[in-house]
């Protein structure tokens, strides 16, 4: 299967659009969407709902809320997790955040342990701010009407 890829920075796969994430995700049972948000995000923003694939976001903070200070567990969560659910190294691993910065940086960390195939979703969950300031208008996983839910 080609995942259609934005650009490909150094230290993981590279950057996709929620749409590739999505489309990759529902054609290879074993590719997961790992959601490095925190926990007040999760509960009080949404996220991404893969119950239409029959699948489920790995949710594991890499910044961990109220301090904002990333876990050194990280990788070691992330691994758990991932091995629960009977994935390899070899598996497409797509991460995402609010707007893809964070889950860049989750993407390298867990290459650098040993993922080979970690994508970042560039534009995240609620994207870029539009001329107001605010997100989920410009881009991003909810403006693509990606399958989502709220709390």
């Amino acid at each position: 299967m080609k995942i259609e890829i934005m650009d490909v920075p150094s230290g993981y796969a590279g950057n996709v659009s929620p749409e590739t994430a999505w489309h990759t995700l529902g054609e290879d049972r074993l590719a997961q969407l790992v959601d490095v948000r925190t926990s007040a995000e999760w509960a009080y923003v949404g996220g991404p709902d893969l119950s239409p694939l029959g699948k489920e976001v790995v949710r594991v903070e890499w910044p961990s809320f109220p301090s904002m200070q990333v876990s050194g567990d990280f990788v070691h969560d992330l691994s758990a997790a991932l091995e629960e659910r009977g994935v390899t190294p070899d598996t497409p691993l797509f991460f995402i955040c609010r707007s893809g910065a964070r889950s860049s940086r989750a993407a390298e960390a867990a290459t650098a342990a040993g993922w080979r195939h970690c994508f970042n979703i560039a534009t995240g969950f609620e994207g870029d701010r539009d001329a107001l300031g605010h997100r989920g208008s410009v881009t991003g996983w909810k403006v693509d009407r990606l399958p989502w839910t709220q709390s």
